[in-house]
Parts: C-alpha cells; sequence; structure tokens
C-alpha cells in the first residue's frame, strides 16, 4: 500500500463539475451519486471533527490472462477476493495502529461504498493526476491500483504538491473506448462506460451497444491496458488478489452454460456478486447474441 495526506476540507473546484456531470445524466442509473451531495464534497460532515484524509492506494495489477481467447472477459480488479473485504481490513489494522500510537483518534475507514471522491483526494495527496479517462495515474506504478480513504480527526502533516499532469497530447484511452465512453479529455459518460452497463446497470443493456462491448463481461480494462504509464505497473503482492481456482481456465461455452450453482462457488466473496447472477447471465447473453 501507498498513501498521501490532505487536510480535509470543502472540494470548491468539485462542486461545479459535478453539479454539471449530474445534470447531463452521465451517471445513468446510479441514483446513489446524486445522494448526499454536501456530503460528497466535505468530508468533515462525515466524521465529526474531521482533520485530515489519508488517501491510500493496493495495487493489484497482474499478468495473469483467461486462457481461452474467445471467452467473455473479466476484469483484472475482480480475479480475486472482493477489494472491499481485503482493503476493509487493512484499514481497520492502519485505524488501530494509529490509536496505539497517538492514542484515542476517532476515525472512519471508506472503500468506494460511501460518498467520498476517492480520486479527488488522491490527487491532492499527491498519489498521481486524474488522467483523461478520469483514473489516477501515477508515474511510478500506472493505474491498475484501488483507491480507499481513512478520515481522522488528528491534524497531520499534509502533501501539498500535488502532481501534475503528465498525459499531454496523448489520446490512447479516448480513441480506443468501445462504446465511446470518454466524451471528452477528462470526461467520461458513466452511462456509456461498460464497468457500468455490465455491473451498475439493472435493466436491460441498450441496443446500441451490440457489437460494441469488446467482449466484456464484466468491468472494462481497455482505457487502463492502452495508456502509456502502465507499462511501469508492476505486479502485486497480495495473495487475496490471486485468481479464484479454475477462474481463468473457463472456455467460453462454461460461461454460456454458467448455472447459478457455479455461479457461487467461482465468485465466493468476489466483486462480482455485485450484479448477481441475473446481471452477469444477461451480460454473457448479450453478448452471445452481439456475435
Amino acid at each position: 500500500m501507498f498513501c498521501g495526506i490532505s487536510k480535509a476540507g470543502f472540494l470548491e473546484e468539485e462542486a461545479p463539475r459535478l453539479e454539471e456531470w449530474l445534470k447531463k445524466g452521465m451517471h445513468g442509473e446510479m441514483q446513489y451519486m446524486e445522494n448526499h451531495f454536501d456530503k460528497r464534497l466535505d468530508p468533515r460532515l462525515l466524521v465529526d471533527g474531521a482533520k485530515s484524509v489519508i488517501s491510500l492506494g493496493l495495487n493489484y495489477f497482474t499478468d495473469k490472462e483467461q486462457t481461452d481467447p474467445l471467452s467473455p472477459k473479466i476484469s483484472k480488479y475482480a480475479y480475486g477476493t472482493d477489494y472491499h473485504l481485503v482493503i476493509k481490513d487493512k484499514l481497520k489494522l492502519l485505524l488501530q495502529a494509529i490509536n496505539e500510537k497517538v492514542g484515542e483518534v476517532n476515525g472512519r475507514a471508506f472503500v468506494d461504498s460511501a460518498p467520498v471522491l476517492d480520486k479527488t483526494w488522491a490527487k491532492k495527496a499527491g498519489l498521481g493526476w486524474i488522467g483523461k479517462n478520469t483514473n489516477l495515474i501515477s508515474k511510478k506504478v500506472g493505474s491498475f491500483f484501488f483507491l480507499a480513504e481513512l478520515i481522522v480527526d488528528l491534524e497531520l502533516a499534509y502533501d501539498i504538491e500535488p502532481t501534475a499532469d503528465h498525459c499531454g497530447t496523448c489520446t490512447n484511452c479516448i480513441d480506443a473506448c468501445p462504446t465511446e465512453a470518454i466524451v471528452g479529455p477528462y470526461v467520461v459518460d458513466g452511462s456509456r462506460c461498460i464497468s457500468y452497463l455490465t455491473i451498475e446497470l439493472k435493466n436491460e443493456i441498450p441496443e446500441e451497444f451490440k457489437g460494441k462491448m469488446d467482449n466484456w463481461m464484466f468491468g472494462c480494462d481497455v482505457c487502463q491496458d492502452v495508456c502509456p504509464w502502465n507499462k511501469f505497473s508492476v505486479l502485486h503482492s497480495e495473495p487475496a488478489f490471486k485468481p479464484h481456482p479454475g477462474l481463468l481456465d473457463l472456455k467460453r461455452k462454461d460461461w454460456e452454460d454458467i448455472t447459478e450453482d457455479i455461479f457461487q462457488k467461482v465468485f465466493k466473496n468476489s466483486a462480482v456478486k455485485r450484479p448477481k447472477f441475473k446481471g452477469l447471465k444477461r451480460n454473457i447473453d448479450f453478448l452471445k447474441e452481439s456475435n
């Protein structure tokens, strides 16, 4: 894990951007993005007396791949145990260590499950810059890492030098996006993103995306795979992120014939449980119909 620290306060620059993004409906069916607008912009409303936001990154990059090139594809981050469970445990240990070191500290751990603008806080803490695909990118390790926060009522030394933007004139991510979800530099229309369509969307996938899903059934890595900075990605060393046994060896036919029983076994404690069996089957069937 790597971390940076920033002073808790109101995210003034983000307020109009978030409001505009929501107004344009780029969050699709993710109604929760409209909730707790004020809390999303000010961590002091989430944790009483909050003074610091400790942003953490945990690498999940792997060179392991699915063995059948015709299999519906699954994003790298979902090969192993659900990152929410893994990171939450680590943050609890960190908070415990802080308490033992400096006395009782009021704090809360956040792992992609509360109204916190992870990437903005990570950028403020110097972990990287927000790229044209809106992912946080680090010069040292690329972008294949999870973000999480520990918000505490403790005054700390802050990383006051945000990382400069190093995307330059590169438009690889914009050009490569199969559904043209990156509608402009630094703007993603979430309602067109394959990750949204295969995970967050509860209704049927719109017909307009037939033949455009690049065979992804859960998530999508395209904009990261084409990013030049990911040549600096290093293999993760987290045992919990090792692929579930047999997962990468499942053939296209295995996926098309998957039963709920096999789904429960293969994806025990996995992030793939989010769309449930029904959602994953919908995705697989949609890809089958598109071929």
